[in-house]
């Protein structure tokens, strides 16, 4: 029998780290109850889409310091 070639990729540095994975899993939990609202300070309105919680997920683990990479220029 001829031996599997398993799938693997390329040993590329990994963009997202732990900790920023686990704020964006937070903020999409938070969202799904309704809970999580946007604006300074959490005084804007409940975030609706999920896009928008993995935005402010990623937006605060980049201010805890994770291994996130930085926001594309608009």
């Amino acid at each position: 029998m001829a031996a599997k070639k398993s799938s693997r990729r390329s040993s590329s540095p990994q963009k997202y780290g732990k900790a920023a994975s686990k704020s964006v899993a937070s903020a999409v939990r938070r969202e799904k109850r309704g809970t999580l609202r946007s604006g300074k300070g959490g005084k804007g309105g409940r975030v609706t889409s999920r896009e928008q919680a993995i935005a402010i997920g990623l937006s605060q683990a980049r201010k805890k310091g994770a291994k996130v990479p930085r926001k594309k220029a608009a």
